[in-house]
């Protein structure tokens, strides 16, 4: 059942891409490179850029460490690449012969290898091996957002004999992780002129030396003057107007505010502990869309400041054409003043662990 992947041997014995899969020579060719509409050539021991950038890793120069999750695009590991003694996250994508699976590992590849920026997940290479594409990133030991911050205020918990409370996402830690991710939108969109589709918490990750960085640019896109045509992503963090599109006969355009909007429920979740509509309206476009026609945008708890609420009200304008855009936020004094500020990230993403150690 399914289409064969590629690599995999046909009836005849000869490898299936070389017989019924004629469509896809001009990507896939004998000597087992794949090649990306002339934007990359990826092979056993490396992937070539047509920009020049060359990453050369091989499957030979990783020990496998852990499995960190799994799937349907398939999994991710925690390697060790042993010539540089350096700890990545490996991402493995089984490739089948459909056009959507190439252009979805096309479009991340050439994302990471150009998006070099501190907000922005570290790219160190890639390679094809035995029907899959590996892709090696910067591995980020603190895990997602949603991990470090998914706990109830007044919860407790016992850890090694510790007694842990959580008192909530101190609003100077909700600042640096926002303004992290802001950057890091920002950069795609001006830099690369992309926009990101998939804005969330688990697309939100954090390492113990602080640092927060954006990941997952699988169903990111290029921007046509502004506008991004088709609908991607997760539903329950889409704008309003992407919902609606999707719902519609047609693709009705969006524009690059679509991500602010994700941005806003993302920052009411990591501060709230939990996603901030009701629960059973996570399961459909429409249950979705219900809940924001008939109930109040969700604002930021009381505990916060005006300001910090004011912010995130600018990110969840339900018109689009009304919403903040990214110099707004980064403008606002919310996060004026945020990079500039000595936030002990250290020490937060330390206690954060613990709370997730207690949880697990």
């Amino acid at each position: 059942a399914g289409k064969p992947v590629l690599g995999s041997p046909s009836k005849s014995g000869v490898p299936a891409f070389q017989t019924s899969f004629s469509s896809f020579s001009h990507i896939v060719d004998a000597s087992g490179s794949i090649n990306f509409k002339g934007k990359a050539s990826i092979n056993a021991s490396g992937v070539n850029f047509v920009n020049g950038a060359s990453f050369a890793v091989r499957m030979e120069d990783f020990e496998q460490l852990e499995e960190l999750g799994r799937g349907n695009y398939g999994t991710v590991k925690r390697v060790l690449h042993m010539p540089t003694n350096v700890e990545m996250a490996m991402k493995q994508i089984r490739v089948e012969l459909e056009s959507a699976k190439f252009k979805t590992i096309e479009m991340e590849l050439e994302i990471l290898h150009r998006a070099v920026a501190p907000s922005i997940i570290g790219f160190f290479g890639a390679f094809y091996d035995e029907g899959c594409v590996h892709y090696c990133v910067e591995y980020m030991d603190a895990g997602s957002l949603d991990t470090l911050t998914a706990f109830d205020i007044d919860e407790r918990f016992e850890l090694s004999g510790e007694s842990l409370t959580w008192e909530g996402l101190p609003e100077e830690v909700l600042a640096r992780i926002v303004g992290s991710t802001v950057r890091g939108l920002k950069f795609l969109k001006d830099e690369l002129e992309v926009i990101h589709r998939d804005v969330k918490p688990t697309n939100i990750l954090a390492n113990t030396k602080g640092e927060i960085k954006l990941c997952d640019f699988g169903v990111s896109g290029q921007l046509q003057k502004s506008l991004a045509l088709t609908v991607v992503g997760c539903q329950t963090y889409m704008a309003p107007e992407r919902i609606e599109s999707g719902l519609q006969p047609g693709n009705v355009a969006y524009g690059v505010s679509s991500d602010v909007w994700s941005l806003g429920l993302s920052t009411l979740e990591i501060a709230m502990g939990k996603y901030p509509y009701p629960v059973d309206s996570r399961g459909s476009a429409m249950a979705y869309m219900t809940a924001l026609i008939n109930g109040d945008v969700p604002a930021l708890p009381e505990r916060y400041s005006s300001v910090a609420r004011a912010w995130v009200s600018r990110c969840l304008v339900t018109n689009p054409d009304e919403r903040a855009n990214y110099a707004e936020l980064l403008a606002h004094p919310f996060l004026a003043e945020e990079k500039s500020k000595d936030v002990d990230m250290i020490g937060w993403v330390a206690t954060a662990l613990k709370f997730k150690a207690a949880k697990a």
